[in-house]
């Protein structure tokens, strides 16, 4: 099977900053696949030069085999993180308008639309204006504009901003639906709780270069032992060798630092007064715990100059 999307060594600099350096991934069809990076990382640039917003300096993109054309752009649905919908037009208006860029007649954008209007509860809001809508139907709304021409590639940048917890599940009903049909999903968000739910695999890109790209499952076991589960009394929120420290239904869970193995954790706590430990023991690291790990070592060599470029 030929990947949908093939991105290969992909740089690109603004003037003396250099916001990409080296990104390299593949997005197979059918696939929802996580591209994950802190603030700042290259995320959004990356994702920029895949769909021919910008050009890179250096390195390759395929989609669909091949490069990039108005008719394959006519197959990619984009959700961007920066949202673009007209406030001043009707809803309705601006998602038929929206559809025709991507070459659907219009008449058969409306009959589209209109089945994804009551999917999204937004069928009722059609003739207000964009502007008289909440943050969450205009974020429903955007979601509508990048699937109503039925694209086989779906970019989405933050998909689940400004929705409650019935349409979060919904737009993640839709996500998978658009997988178990053959598209190819890649997500960008900062919720890791997500891209765990959903992701087979993931990519990290951090400091403008990729640091991490496989499966979910393998990347989990490849970190496993950087993160302790904890019972007790005692202040566990500032340990040496601890990058983060967050309590849950009565749990300590600790993110632990490069080198730092849990018994150094479990020796030093034993060495503390007024410390009582009920529970100690390895736990999986979830996604998170890796995002974090990842990132603050990446920091660090940073500091230190030892960053690869």
């Amino acid at each position: 099977m030929n990947p949908t999307v093939a991105v290969s060594h992909l740089s690109k600099s603004f003037g003396r900053v250099q916001a990409v350096k080296d990104v390299s991934f593949e997005v197979m069809p059918g696939e929802i696949f996580g591209l994950l990076g802190p603030n700042g990382a290259g995320k959004t640039t990356a994702i920029r030069m895949m769909l021919d917003i910008f050009k890179p300096d250096a390195g390759d993109v395929r989609v669909f085999g091949g490069k990039m054309t108005e008719a394959t752009k006519n197959r990619i649905g984009y959700l961007p993180e920066e949202r673009g919908l007209y406030q001043d037009l009707k809803l309705e208006q601006t998602l038929v308008y929206l559809a025709t860029l991507k070459g659907l007649a219009e008449a058969d954008a409306r009959q589209r639309l209109t089945h994804w209007l009551k999917r999204l509860e937004l069928y009722e809001h059609r003739d207000k204006k964009v502007q008289e809508l909440s943050r969450g139907m205009q974020q429903k709304a955007q979601i509508i504009s990048a699937l109503v021409h039925d694209p086989d590639l779906l970019v989405i940048d933050e998909p689940f901003s400004s929705l409650d917890p019935v349409n979060t599940r919904l737009i993640k009903e839709i996500i998978e639906e658009q997988s178990v049909a053959g598209k190819a999903v890649i997500m960008s968000t900062h919720q890791m709780y997500q891209v765990e739910a959903l992701c087979s695999r993931i990519v990290l890109i951090d400091h403008g270069s990729t640091v991490l790209y496989g499966q979910v499952g393998e990347i989990k076991r490849q970190f496993a032992g950087n993160a302790v589960t904890l019972e007790g009394q005692g202040d566990f929120t500032n340990l040496a060798g601890v990058l983060e420290a967050r309590r849950h239904n009565g749990a300590w869970h600790l993110t632990l630092a490069a080198g730092t193995s849990a018994q150094d954790i479990f020796h030093g706590l034993a060495a503390q007064d007024g410390v009582k430990i009920e529970r100690f023991e390895i736990a999986e690291p979830s996604l998170e715990d890796i995002f974090i790990h990842v990132v603050k070592r990446g920091a660090g060599q940073a500091a230190e100059g030892v960053v690869d470029a």
